[in-house]
């Protein structure tokens, strides 16, 4: 037992930032769970919202076109940020990247659709998403398309609240 104080004692730089680096980890895993289940809600309530990418696609619509735009920038956590430094020197695809990216799109649909929505259209057509990284461990996502209320659509918003 006077082996482990003492290592403890004479290593506790090293035993604080190992402590801090799970505490980090768990905390990061803990938001990353709770905005994914966000997201998940959130894409049902607006499931109604048809998206296209299509272009040149001309909808027989009610309204006037508008442009609708969500955005939103995501941080990484330091310990995915460590751990994918760990899996780039093996060469290894760094999952964690692909994971705030598809968070980070998935978060500025939901946006633009809450905006399209509010505005109540039913349909955006001609999405486009734009996506830069910032600084060295997060991401801005910007996505847009023109939003139009759509015959087609048999689903008609919900009013909002």
């Amino acid at each position: 037992m006077k082996d482990v104080t003492a290592f403890i004692l004479n290593n506790l730089q090293i035993v604080i930032a190992v402590v801090l680096f799970f505490v980090g980890w768990y905390f990061g895993r803990a938001n990353e769970h709770k905005h994914l289940a966000k997201l998940d809600e959130d894409e049902k309530l607006l499931a109604h919202i048809i998206i296209s990418n299509e272009r040149f696609y001309m909808p027989i619509t009610q309204t006037d076109g508008q442009l609708v735009m969500g955005s939103v920038s995501v941080a990484q956590d330091r310990f995915k940020l460590v751990f994918a430094d760990f899996l780039s020197l093996f060469g290894r695809n760094l999952t964690v990247y692909e994971n705030l990216l598809e968070r980070a799109r998935r978060e500025a649909v939901v946006r633009m659709k809450r905006l399209a929505q509010s505005h109540g259209y039913n349909q955006i057509y001609g999405i486009r998403i734009e996506t830069s990284s910032i600084d060295a461990g997060g991401v801005e996502v910007l996505a847009y398309g023109t939003a139009v209320m759509s015959e087609t659509n048999p689903k008609v918003s919900p009013r909002l609240p």
